[in-house]
């Protein structure tokens, strides 16, 4: 259990009006808090309905229920508090300005989760896993979030750290007593179970890239010339009317944010300005503003008019941050030109269909090229993961690579691999970490949790 002197207060409930609002203490000076607050340390994990008191001259501030976790069966690992109160802001600003006056000081975002990290009571894919479950915008994250926070995928990796470290005792044994060997581990078996260490890293690559979507959903663009349907198909997509549709070139000026969820996926649409040359200083700018959104953008929706033909290059041009974004070509307006609904045959690959944004007929093929497109998919086999997680196993699965050139030539090189393999795999959960990415990770958390 990790030393820690100072004591830590916030409130766990959200700011503003509630029925409930709750304060939150952990560390060493809790049970003197306790004493001075409400007169008594509470019996363990026992609601206790009790007057909050004035320490300095005894008035009542609040009334409500204290709860008291004692270390280390509690969610820091620490002491830990908790006043549940009335969720008035005058009432909470007043109970942690005394709380604070006894010892303990505002909590940092995400402070007491980086307590229970720091205090073995979750690793990092599991801390990290609160977060994305606090901050899930479908039924379906918060599911396989819940997966994670129970440890699923953590003890996948650490399933895969032990076969690792299994090879690693051979190589480096081998090593250490050369001239007379420990194992009859030869360079085949050694390959083949190599071999079959990245082939289960390669699977849980896969398995986690939808989970990354997951966690942070997908932003998706529409663009093209004015007048194409922009508006109309994002109104389709939302199934609701959120932007204005005239038959005026020009309409939408700004970025049009809209959230909908494909399948248990949050995708942000954005409808943008339409592009074309203008002298108009307000519609250069949305121009502008619907360039820099395609640039950031996991996927574009390039909607094009089916009644006209198709221009060689739409208004200024998309710009070279653009070449290797994602891109659907949709053919709408399909119920006047006569083109079939649905997927549309193109020679050099990728996704084109046609659509009627009005009728809202290829919406749901639409919907389902989106998907496919993202490399979204579900299953109770999915990982709900992060960037950082994909980059460490994919830096594993390079070392076993190394690892596997090396095997007859070079013993210590391959050992360096094999170290080097299983310290990435080790970043994911919090065994090898550094002070800078717990700081980048739980900065990101609402203060109070």
């Amino acid at each position: 259990m990790a030393q820690i002197a100072e004591t830590i207060a916030a409130q766990a409930t959200p700011a503003g009006f509630g029925g409930i609002g709750v304060v939150r203490i952990s560390g060493p000076k809790v049970r003197q808090i306790a004493l001075e607050l409400i007169g008594t340390v509470p019996a363990p994990r026992h609601a206790t309905a009790t007057s909050f008191l004035d320490p300095l001259d005894g008035r009542v501030l609040d009334y409500g229920i204290a709860l008291f976790f004692p270390a280390p069966a509690s969610y820091t690992g620490e002491d830990v508090l908790e006043l549940h109160g009335h969720g008035g802001p005058v009432i909470v600003d007043q109970i942690l300005g005394r709380v604070g006056a006894l010892g303990a000081r505002l909590a940092r975002p995400g402070e007491f989760t980086e307590r229970a990290f720091l205090n073995g009571k979750l690793d990092l894919v599991q801390a990290e896993a609160v977060a994305d479950l606090i901050d899930s915008q479908t039924a379906i994250a918060a599911r396989y979030a819940i997966r994670s926070l129970q440890g699923v995928f953590s003890k996948e990796i650490n399933a895969i750290s032990s076969v690792i470290a299994e090879i690693r005792v051979y190589v480096e044994a081998n090593i250490d007593f050369s001239d007379e060997p420990v194992s009859d581990l030869g360079s085949d078996q050694a390959g083949e179970w190599l071999e079959q260490v990245r082939e289960k890293i390669l699977a849980l690559v896969d398995r986690s890239r939808p989970g990354v979507l997951l966690a942070r959903g997908a932003k998706v663009v529409l663009f093209g010339a004015p007048n194409v349907g922009k508006s109309s198909l994002l109104n389709a997509l939302a199934r609701s009317e959120r932007a204005i549709v005239t038959a005026t070139p020009g309409t939408t000026r700004d970025l049009i944010e809209v959230t909908v969820e494909l399948d248990g996926l949050a995708v942000s649409l954005f409808d943008t300005a339409g592009l074309r040359d203008s002298n108009d200083e307000v519609e250069v700018e949305g121009v502008r503003r619907a360039m820099a959104a395609i640039e950031s953008a996991d996927l574009v929706l390039e909607v094009i008019d089916d009644l006209q033909p198709r221009p060689a290059e739409v208004g200024p041009g998309l710009t070279p941050g653009t070449a290797g974004i994602k891109r659907i070509v949709v053919f709408n307006k399909c119920d006047l030109s006569g083109r079939p609904f649905g997927a549309v045959r193109a020679e050099e690959g990728g996704h084109r269909v046609a659509i009627s944004a009005t009728t809202r007929e290829g919406i749901e093929c639409l919907e389902q090229a989106i998907q496919d497109e993202l490399g979204y998919q579900t299953g109770e086999d999915i990982i709900m993961a992060r960037r950082r997680h994909v980059d460490a196993l994919q830096r594993a699965i390079g070392h076993l690579g190394q690892a596997k050139a090396h095997i007859i030539s070079a013993p210590e090189l391959l050992a360096e691999e094999l170290r080097l393999a299983q310290r990435a795999l080790g970043e994911i959960t919090g065994e090898v970490t550094v002070e800078d990415l717990l700081g980048q990770i739980f900065s990101s958390f609402c203060i109070g949790k």
